[in-house]
């Protein structure tokens, strides 16, 4: 029966007695139900999360390497640095890369005569007077590439042991207690990437979930070999990192089983999904952690950087 409908008066609510209806309440039933909710309580769960990893016992120098462009080598550098970062260990990216992609997605000044990674190459100034702190963690900080590093490679070729130049410059390195370094090179495997390999002991390999992934990585490989076997026999493919992945296809599928089973073990359990929202970080000056925490970009990157830190604590205990 309808109250209004037979004259009588709709009773008024009550808002002094019974129950309050909480904040708490409201959030836990409702929002985080909703995928906007949920998105939500995964970026405050991840902003506060309490987890440390494991440090290294030596500190690890990575190279990112891929002379294929757009397979995510940058994203991935600044994105597992900022996770590395977030997670209680200090991190340092060095921005190899003329574009200076990298700078930009770690919100650091890499404008026209900032000292930045071209004076470190070419030996005008100390790795110390070219660090900068990212504004997003006081754990997380980049050495800057600007334009100038556009002509390195020309100016390289007359210098005498070339190919070594970065790694006398990163001789510098013990003494600071950086627990991970990325040397972030750019699509080619010119007298930057040469520079890149001869001064770290390990190889990053970002390889994309589409067709074509593998073109190019065979080059890379002879190429690494080739360092190797002359200029740097520490140096080994430690890790390969799949990207742009699309559950939705078979190809993604199809690409994920045969680098697995080309790089075996030293392929990540974890993928990174193909996302606008991580595209879209670095022309807000951010990592994907900064922009949105809550993402599925995020929380892979951070479940890749937690991966990447456990097999080191994991390999090194092995050779104590």
């Amino acid at each position: 029966m309808n109250p209004v409908s037979d004259g009588g008066a709709v009773p008024p609510m009550d808002t002094t007695g019974g129950a309050d209806v909480s904040r708490e309440t409201w959030v836990s039933d409702d929002v985080i139900d909703t995928p906007i909710g949920a998105e939500a309580e995964r970026a405050v769960r991840l902003l506060h999360a309490e987890t440390r990893l494991p440090r290294p016992v030596n500190q690890r120098v990575f190279t990112i390497a891929n002379q294929k462009g757009g397979v995510g080598k940058t994203t991935t550098a600044v994105n597992v640095a900022a996770a590395l970062a977030l997670q209680g260990l200090k991190v340092l990216v060095i921005d190899l890369d003329p574009q200076g992609n990298a700078s930009t997605a770690l919100g650091v000044d890499h404008h026209p005569g900032t000292p930045s990674s071209y004076e470190v190459l070419i030996g005008e100034k100390p790795l110390q007077e070219t660090l900068q702190r990212s504004p997003h963690s006081e754990r997380l900080f980049c050495v800057p590439a600007t334009i100038e590093l556009a002509g390195a490679e020309i100016e390289l070729v007359s210098m005498v042991a070339r190919e070594g130049r970065l790694r006398t410059a990163l001789a510098e390195l013990q003494n600071h207690d950086f627990d991970y370094v990325f040397i972030d090179c750019p699509p080619s495997l010119g007298l930057l990437t040469i520079n890149a390999l001869v001064a770290a002991p390990e190889v990053l390999i970002p390889i994309q979930c589409e067709y074509y992934a593998l073109e190019g990585v065979g080059q890379l490989l002879r190429t690494i070999e080739m360092v190797k076997a002359h200029l740097n026999p520490r140096l080994d493919v430690s890790t390969v990192i799949l990207t742009m992945y699309d559950g939705r296809t078979r190809l993604a599928d199809q690409v994920a089983a045969d680098v697995r089973a080309h790089f075996g073990e030293k392929v990540l359990g974890t993928v990174i999904p193909r996302s606008v929202k991580v595209s879209e970080a670095p022309g807000y000056g951010m990592t994907i952690l900064n922009y949105d925490p809550g993402s599925r970009g995020a929380l892979s990157y951070m479940d890749a950087s937690r991966e990447l830190a456990e097999r080191g604590a994991a390999q090194r205990g092995q050779n104590r």
